[in-house]
């Protein structure tokens, strides 16, 4: 195949993943970091807002108040920034993040460029919808951790605390609940009572980080998911059709450069021997031969440019019977291994499949001097995996204008992703992934 050491991997910008999980301790430490941290903000936050929209709206008689409204939402905007920051690691999810209009043109209309944003005004929002939360997640951190540590360390400084026993106005829980009360006792019940809430205290701060950091996601990056899925489409789309126009350019140079030479020559052949027939019946005969070599050759010529076109028995028989035919044709000798359910798959999720192997064997029977090569199709997670793997010299590249870049745009199209793993020496081997399946 071509030329690299280093392995590519090709594909459309995939969608929000996983953060890798940390341990018990270390996210409770950051869910009770985002609670502290949250409250006083969500205070500073909700009163901005609040404030300035009411001014703002007050004031939009006598224009001042579209100035205000516009500090107000970018003030939202600083605010809901900082949210975004936290959000990935208490919901342990990388998440979008929005584009905002870009102040443009004259000072009037950059001056409203805010209130022309639907995502400054979802930050406002979320600036008065996260108060309620942010309180409820701070008074539950705040009241786990003080239970959990006070009844751990009770026995650390009861002594400093009245005797209920020598001042009988001073009353603890264990006579409340008709105990006698001694300092063994009360280390005792507190330390029970301290240990229970210890142990409940990661899932309960959890909960109420995770509530609130779903309010902000929900707010602050649900359009710019959208937005993102948008874009994935349009470049999908716009992937298709380049690889499509590049797909058409060279099957036109290719038919261009070989068959039609020789249909053209065809042609010449037999008028010549049409022309001989009657007076040099020998001469007509070895043009007539010639002819028939031409003719063999365009037919082969043609064979092989239709390969990268889905043959009718991927339409009748489906892509295991396509992909058997595909490999009988190779000149290096193909091990293929297909593994998929009886009921046929998508149209476009087989076509693709076929392009992708039909190239690569192309590829292979070029570039790559193997003496083997082995394509492997299974169906997992909803999608289709398909490997070619051949023991060729290696250094395989998608550069632009080759045949491996056609493919990645190609399985763009259809939002599928191919990696490319080639050092030097081979071997190379090329997986390729499209979901639908």
């Amino acid at each position: 195949m071509t030329t690299s050491t280093i392995p590519d991997t090709l594909a459309l910008p995939a969608p929000a993943g996983a953060v890798p999980r940390r341990g018990l301790f270390r996210q409770l430490g950051v869910d009770t970091g985002y609670a502290l941290y949250a409250f006083p903000v969500a205070i500073a936050g909700f009163v901005a807002v609040v404030t300035g929209l009411a001014v703002g709206a007050g004031l939009l008689v006598i224009w001042v108040g579209v100035a205000v409204l516009a500090l107000t939402l970018v003030t939202a905007r600083g605010f809901a920034t900082a949210e975004r920051a936290w959000l990935p690691a208490v919901l342990r999810r990388e998440l979008p993040r929005p584009a905002y209009r870009q102040a443009e043109g004259r000072p009037l209309r950059r001056l409203v460029t805010p209130l022309r944003d639907p995502q400054c005004w979802l930050d406002a929002l979320h600036a008065l919808v996260r108060f309620p939360f942010a309180i409820f997640s701070f008074v539950v951190t705040v009241v786990f951790w003080s239970i959990a540590l006070g009844g751990l360390t009770y026995w650390a400084w009861d002594w400093s605390l009245p005797d209920p026993s020598t001042d009988p106005d001073n009353q603890d829980l264990l006579e409340l609940l008709g105990q006698d009360s001694t300092a063994g006792k009360r280390i005792l019940f507190y330390a029970l009572i301290g240990l229970a809430f210890a142990l409940v205290l990661p899932f309960a701060v959890r909960g109420a980080s995770v509530l609130q950091g779903l309010v902000g996601r929900a707010l602050l990056t649900t359009r710019a998911a959208a937005q993102a899925q948008i874009d994935r489409a349009t470049e999908g789309r716009d992937a298709a059709v380049a690889a499509e126009a590049v797909a058409l350019r060279r099957l036109e140079r290719d038919i261009h450069d070989g068959p039609q030479q020789h249909l053209v020559r065809l042609g010449m052949d037999l008028s010549r021997a049409q022309r001989q027939l009657d007076r040099d019946p020998e001469a007509a005969r070895a043009t007539l031969s010639e002819a028939g070599v031409l003719a063999r050759e365009a037919l082969e010529e043609l064979r092989a440019l239709s390969r990268g076109i889905a043959p009718p028995v991927l339409a009748d028989r489906g892509l295991a019977a396509a992909l058997a035919a595909l490999a009988a044709r190779s000149p290096v000798p193909v091990e293929l291994a297909v593994d998929l359910p009886e009921e046929r798959l998508a149209p476009v999720v087989e076509n693709t499949a076929y392009f992708v192997v039909s190239e690569a064997l192309a590829n292979v029977a070029k570039h790559s001097d193997a003496s083997v090569c082995r394509v492997e199709v299974t169906r997992t997670d909803g999608a289709l995996r398909v490997v070619v793997e051949d023991d060729g010299s290696g250094g395989a590249v998608a550069a632009p204008g080759h045949g491996l870049a056609g493919l990645t745009d190609r399985l763009r199209a259809a939002d599928g992703s191919l990696t490319v793993d080639s050092p030097r020496g081979g071997p190379t081997r090329l997986t390729a992934e499209v979901p639908g399946a």
